[in-house]
């Protein structure tokens, strides 16, 4: 598969086909789709892949596509989930114009239309219990059992259907069901149930009702009130299409949209079930539905993955019919090629070991040019302090150094990062035996980092001044479950990564990190890509590691092989 992101030029799949046949042939003049979330939860990588499509093709086609919450069931929507999905929608690019609408808008009509096929003797009410309709629903060899109340005649159906309105009868009681075919091959066509008995406040209309629409009967007549052209689902809707396609052609509809389905997003070390993501945050095994870890496009903004990242992945991607499964390397190599090109360098030091330059003047401190990004001549550069005291990774060092280990040891010399050449001449270490610091001289000739005399040390290191450096929190995240498929063993749960995060507390950073402002990501030079958590607040800084700087998946592509890649620290 190519690396390269497809541009909206280079994009073909079976949808866009379809909708450019029909424009071709003139079934339709404007293209009109939409995102239909339903506000339980909040929204995934997966709804980005069909937030994606649907803005993608509507804006590609010269047509538009609407924001519409599906809110039919009051119980488990929330304002905070409604707010959060039009943020998250936003933060992806795309714009909804005017046509922000809801399920809830066309309560009184979608009513009105189960009315009518009642009255058409095409529906009808039902006593069963919800565990006695599924026994008598069938099985996938068996067909259905009628209900004793199938015949119910119509008359006393509106009846009832009027009641259960006006709040007469308790959840459960009865519910409104389609008479179609109890035979049918397709279960979704065994009478379903079109209207249930909900006693629950609803986010948008309060009180006024306590009977609420199902999915299956509010999303087709939806589309077709907002003269919807192609309503593109995931390919688990495949099944219900007919009765998409029944409830449009027995109603009086505006507009007769049609369903295209294609297969959804699946992602290793990743579960995209809200049920399951609910779970995580609810029982606390995560920080919130932002939680960094957590595969929502409020976390993965949270972690600092840029917008322009998610829309590349997703056309890289693309749009199949077949169910498949992506490796996450994907995702984290879309995101990386977009951090290359956009993310600021800057200096961190994340387990900080002291170096003391002792031929250098105690209290001087000058100024250092270093690049801002070095894919980016444009970016520009910044100074840097530079002083006696440095603080370097402490794996930078090792007293005692292996074959091809080529960073700072005793009477080694090596470069720091657009400063001296330093060479290290003593180790000083506690009553443990734990080094705490290197004692170094420096060459005055090499300013800027680099010799007169052409040599060049095996070894370039970042650093910090000590006197200049700031304290930081970082935390460094992994995937939150551990095996690819997640669960496959039986228990989803005892698959959860215990080292999914890592905080590490005192280690230092450039004193502009302070303010680098919430959904900037930085590159720390050598260490990854990181950017600053709303934990954050003056005097204490909070960073996120976005990603290593390792791409595995990437460098397995160019191999020809198709292996999970696993994380690593770069």
């Amino acid at each position: 598969m190519s690396t390269e992101t497809p541009t909206a030029a280079e994009r073909s799949d079976f949808i866009r086909e379809i909708v450019a046949a029909d424009l071709r042939e003139g079934r339709h003049t404007t293209i009109v789709t939409r995102f239909p979330p339903e506000p339980n939860g909040y929204l995934h990588i997966g709804h980005a892949k069909s937030i994606c499509l649907n803005f993608g093709i509507a804006a590609e086609f010269g047509g538009r596509c609407h924001l519409r919450f599906d809110d039919t069931n009051p119980v488990k929507e929330e304002q905070e989930y409604l707010d959060a999905i039009e943020a998250d929608v936003r933060w992806l690019g795309f714009d909804w114009g005017e046509h922000l609408h809801h399920a809830s808008d066309y309560f009184e009509q979608l009513y009105a239309w189960a009315v009518h096929l009642v009255k058409a003797g095409k529906a009808y009410v039902d006593d069963l219990t919800a565990d006695e309709i599924r026994e008598h629903r069938g099985t996938l060899t068996e067909p259905g059992q009628n209900s004793p109340w199938r015949d119910r005649p119509a008359a006393e159906s509106l009846d009832l259907f009027e009641r259960m309105r006006a709040g007469e009868f308790p959840n459960g009681a009865r519910v409104l069901r389609a008479k179609i075919d109890m035979a049918s091959p397709n279960i979704n066509l065994r009478d379903p149930v079109l209207y249930r008995i909900v006693h629950a406040a609803h986010p948008r209309t309060g009180d006024a009702w306590c009977v609420y629409p199902t999915y299956d009967f509010a999303h087709g007549q939806s589309d077709a009130i907002e003269g919807i052209t192609h309503s593109i689902c995931t390919l688990e809707f495949e099944a219900h299409r007919p009765l998409y396609d029944w409830l449009i052609e027995n109603l009086p509809v505006p507009s007769r949209p049609r369903q295209y389905e294609f297969a959804r997003l699946n992602l290793t070390h990743t579960v995209l079930s809200k049920r399951v993501l609910l779970r995580l945050v609810t029982e606390g095994r995560v920080r919130g539905w932002d939680d960094p870890r957590m595969p929502t496009i409020s976390g993965l903004r949270r972690r600092g993955f840029p917008a322009e990242g998610i829309r590349d992945f997703a056309a890289l991607i693309g749009v199949a019919k077949a169910d498949s499964v992506v490796e996450i390397g994907m995702l984290e190599h879309a995101v990386r090629d977009v951090l290359n090109r956009t993310a600021p360098r800057r200096f961190a030091v994340l387990d900080p070991l002291r170096v003391v330059v002792e031929d250098y003047p105690e209290g001087q401190v000058e100024e250092v040019e270093v690049a801002n990004n070095p894919e980016d001549p444009a970016a520009g550069t910044r100074t840097v302090a530079f002083s006696r005291e440095l603080w370097i990774e402490r794996d930078d060092f090792l007293e005692e150094p292996p074959a091809k280990f080529f960073r700072l040891a005793p009477g080694r010399e090596v470069r720091l990062r657009s400063a001296y050449f330093i060479t290290c001449r003593e180790v000083v270490k506690d009553e443990a035996g734990r080094v705490v610091e290197l004692r170094c001289t420096h060459d005055p000739s090499t300013r800027g980092g680099d010799a007169p005399d052409g040599r060049r040390p095996k070894a370039t290191l970042h650093w910090v001044s000590a006197a200049h450096a700031v304290p930081a929190e970082v935390r460094l995240y992994d995937h939150l479950f551990s095996r690819p498929d997640p669960g496959a063993d039986g228990d989803l749960f005892a698959d959860l990564n215990p080292a999914s995060e890592t905080v590490l507390r005192g280690c230092r950073v450039e004193p502009d990190l302070a303010e680098t402002p919430a959904g900037a990501t930085v590159q720390f030079e050598r260490l990854g890509y990181f950017c600053p958590d709303p934990d954050s607040r003056p005097g204490r800084l909070v960073f996120n590691r976005t990603l290593t700087l390792k791409d595995t998946w990437a460098k397995l592509q160019a191999q020809g092989r198709h292996d999970t890649p696993q994380g690593g620290r770069g």
